[in-house]
């Protein structure tokens, strides 16, 4: 008489690997959360404060909205290269902003200044919420007459 081949438990096993299939997730997940800025050595605490507000303040040109911080475009390398260079250099932020600007145009900039040709961009949603209100308010005049 053979003897019947024990089964496992599948209850035994299902929260062991309900286990690790959450472990390996959370590995992946905290590695994306890692910072795509390299490690550079700064002289002291004001540059690196410095190096890191630009590289937030300053848009990856080839990058869906994102900050050199970021990025990891390899073009957002170069240019994360490029800042640290002249911050080393001692130059000043206005400069290094304004070197950006001439080499690609005012995209780059987060926070494009107010000129005449930008003047759309910042005064746009003000605009659109005054046009939503206007509307909104002659819709809840026509619906009261029509009562």
């Amino acid at each position: 008489m053979t003897q019947p081949i024990p089964r496992s438990n599948p209850r035994r096993y299902g929260g062991m690997a309900a286990l690790i299939t959450f472990l390996v997730l959370s590995l992946l997940c905290s590695l994306s959360w890692a910072s795509a800025i390299e490690p550079y050595e700064f002289a002291n605490k004001v540059e690196e404060a410095r190096f890191q507000a630009l590289s937030r303040e300053l848009r990856c040109t080839v990058c869906q909205n994102q900050s050199l911080a970021d990025s990891d475009a390899p073009l957002a390398q170069d240019l994360r290269r490029e800042l640290y260079a002249m911050i080393k250099d001692g130059r000043a932020d206005m400069e290094i902003r304004q070197f950006m600007v001439d080499r690609y145009g005012e995209f780059v900039l987060y926070r494009p200044p107010i000129a005449s040709h930008t003047l759309l961009l910042w005064a746009g949603p003000f605009i659109m919420l005054l046009i939503g209100i206007a509307i909104g308010l002659i819709t809840i005049k026509r619906r009261r007459k029509a009562l």
